[in-house]
């Protein structure tokens, strides 16, 4: 059995774990052990597991693996952000991850599908299509991996943030999603605060709900334009899961405190920079505790659409500050190696592109 047909131990509950553990012929308490080594002491091999027995070992690795995979290339930007290329297994597309390094944090975009269903306009991950879901186990091999780079010191600081927004559509996978959330958050696994995670959707209705009960992620949702007609020309989701419904939704739940809820608004001149959208952004999120990510948009091949101006930017923001609402634009990174938001695409397996 190769390393592709067994089953990653990553993304286990300690119950599965437990269940793996007595299949080896290992007392019950071994999956709490192997747990510890997975999530605790980053071990990435079953053999590094030294308090299992030599014959429950030789059992778990004829079935198993730790299912860590380095990426297979990387692309590092003048700023200092990091692309990352890692496998997807049985998908035709494997996906980028980005490292964005910010003083003493360090915020790690993760994909959670291989392409995206979503087809929005303005972004390379929707027009690759759609390739399939990654496994709990390849969300969180993009975490461990980049995260054992930095404590290798081959990047400047381990991982703080984690965001959900690269390549997929989050909510179109949700329980791998949530099950890589429960391991990061879980005092078993990666015991990081949810303060720390951040899951970006076009909103789908009921599994936006699922995940807003169901975890204490942030949540952010991909706006673009308040008016119903033009963000369903620049998202097609917008018809399934109209942004008004969305609103009406997140208004059921308290963002006050220390969970936050964001708003992103690519702005592209001409289309949506206007003061008057400005006014209809504030009245869509009204009763919100949302504040307003403003984000330049990134050129991308067969896309006509032109960033707007700076000066465009700060009235819109500025307008909003004024009705308000708390609005800041975004700082790119990584645009010079496709890296910035809306430029992920992946790479096909029968392709021999670089990053």
């Amino acid at each position: 059995m190769n390393l592709d047909e067994k089953t990653p131990l990553i993304g286990m509950t300690p119950d599965e774990l437990r269940a793996a553990a007595a299949e080896a012929g290992l007392p019950k308490f071994a999956g709490g052990q192997i747990a510890q080594w997975l999530y605790e002491k980053r071990a990435d091999s079953i053999e590094q597991m030294t308090n299992l027995s030599n014959v429950g070992v030789a059992r778990l690795v004829v079935q198993y693996c730790v299912g860590l995979q380095e990426p297979t290339a990387k692309a590092v930007s003048a700023d200092g952000t990091v692309k990352f290329l890692f496998p997807a297994t049985e998908r035709a597309l494997d996906v980028e991850a980005v490292y964005i390094p910010d003083g003493d944090r360090a915020t790690l975009c993760v994909s959670s599908q291989a392409g995206c269903k979503m087809a929005c306009e303005f972004c390379m991950t929707g027009k690759q299509g759609w390739h399939g879901n990654l496994t709990a186990a390849e969300i969180l091999n993009q975490v461990l991996s980049v995260d054992a780079m930095a404590m290798r010191g081959e990047l400047p600081n381990r991982l703080t943030n984690i965001v959900f927004m690269g390549m997929g559509e989050p909510l179109d996978n949700l329980p791998a999603v949530m099950r890589a959330i429960d391991v990061l958050t879980a005092k078993w696994g990666l015991a990081w605060s949810p303060k720390r995670i951040t899951v970006s959707t076009i909103g789908k209705l009921r599994e936006l709900k699922q995940l807003i009960e169901g975890t204490k992620a942030h949540i952010a949702i991909s706006v673009h334009s308040a008016m119903p007609q033009l963000r369903q020309k620049l998202m097609p989701a917008e018809k399934a899961y109209p942004v008004r419904d969305v609103m009406r939704l997140l208004r059921n739940y308290d963002f006050a405190h220390q969970r936050r809820l964001s708003v992103e608004y690519i702005m592209w001149r001409g289309v949506n920079d206007s003061l008057r959208h400005a006014e209809a952004l504030a009245k869509l999120i009204e009763g919100t505790s949302a504040r307003v990510n403003i984000i330049p948009f990134h050129a991308i091949p067969g896309v006509e659409m032109e960033p707007a101006s700076m000066a465009d930017m700060e009235a819109f923001r500025d307008r909003l500050n004024d009705l308000g609402v708390t609005a800041t634009i975004r700082a790119s990174r990584g645009q010079d190696i496709m890296a910035a938001c809306g430029m992920l695409a992946g790479k096909s397996k029968n392709s021999n592109k670089q990053l």
